[in-house]
């Protein structure tokens, strides 16, 4: 059983696997086309934006990757929160580039001024934050867009689950934000792949260009259109139950004496000494959760993806036979 990438447990969303029953086994020999024009225009739409204002892709860490190579040279400063997604390093380092991690503070919003004091040219943020859960401030954020000296990238990969104000109005009125979202979370399509993001007409524009074509199936694109259109209940009520599972999880690890942090994400962080053993043990049980060690500000943690409330009594089981 996993619990360690967070990914939506409770199923396949039914307009999806309507469109695989439904797909024509001649498309697999066609390339796709070039950049999903109909998931962009459907996004647009329910954005109120115009399509060139949308970026699709391969995820929304491809995403991601694109705008790194859109906006930066190697050598130049990449910024961000410490802790916080870990492919921004990894994406930093094949792309040349040089890092600038920011401890979060003791509440765990972003020091907006330690950002901007880094004078790099694309700042990256997360709201939920991976993999503390916690959201951002809007004045930090606000802040930080309004005296950056280049683009900041928010990423909201997990904001269906969050009860905080999103940051999509700033990628709809600033010049230099781009929000990238996915449907790899609450929309319960991790396999096929599709992420998104959204800014100004000069930014996405640039995104483009790096991103390149193809980078969405046939396959993945009808599936993100058909969920978009028909599915909205089905997420929603799979949100619900995440949230309030993962809830009833927090107050079962209280009840064992730990201390997860507050999350609006579809996962906990546990903190708690010797993460990397504790993991290993619950793997021998069958359950794998997500161990990290000595994160900045936290320590050694287990992140515990939220799902239907049998799989959690069953890492809670795990989890009480591991710390014995």
């Amino acid at each position: 059983m996993d619990l360690s990438d967070n990914t939506n447990l409770f199923g396949v969303p039914p307009a999806a696997e309507r469109v695989l029953r439904e797909s024509r086994p001649e498309s697999l020999s066609r390339y796709p086309r070039g950049y999903a024009p109909d998931l962009r225009n459907v996004l647009a739409s329910r954005l109120g934006v115009g399509a060139a204002c949308v970026t699709t892709g391969c995820g929304s860490d491809d995403v991601l990757d694109s705008a790194l190579r859109a906006f930066l040279e190697p050598g130049e400063v990449l910024a961000f929160q410490d802790p916080t997604f870990v492919m921004m390093p990894l994406f930093a380092k094949v792309n040349g580039l040089k890092t600038a991690p920011v401890p979060l503070r003791a509440d765990f919003d972003v020091d907006p001024e330690a950002l901007l004091a880094t004078g790099a040219k694309v700042i990256y943020l997360c709201s939920p934050n991976n993999p503390t859960g916690t959201p951002l401030s809007r004045a930090a954020v606000e802040h930080v867009v309004e005296k950056a000296p280049g683009i900041v990238i928010i990423d909201e990969a997990y904001v269906e689950f969050s009860s905080a104000p999103d940051f999509m109005d700033l990628a709809r009125t600033r010049q230099n934000v781009l929000v990238t979202r996915t449907f790899s979370k609450a929309y319960g399509l991790a396999g096929m792949r599709v992420g998104w993001g959204v800014g100004s007409l000069a930014l996405i524009a640039e995104v483009e260009k790096a991103r390149g074509p193809y980078k969405l199936t046939t396959l993945a694109e009808s599936m993100a259109v058909a969920v978009l259109r028909e599915d909205p209940m089905w997420v929603e009520v799979q949100v619900v139950e995440a949230r309030r599972n993962r809830e009833h999880l927090r107050a079962e690890l209280m009840s064992m004496g730990l201390s997860p942090l507050p999350s609006e994400g579809n996962f906990l962080m546990v903190p708690m000494p010797d993460a990397l053993g504790v993991a290993q043990r619950m793997r021998e049980r069958d359950v794998n959760v997500r161990a990290f060690q000595g994160l900045t500000g936290v320590g050694d943690a287990l992140r515990i993806g939220s799902g239907p409330w049998p799989m959690l009594e069953a890492a809670l089981a795990a989890l009480r036979e591991s710390l014995r």
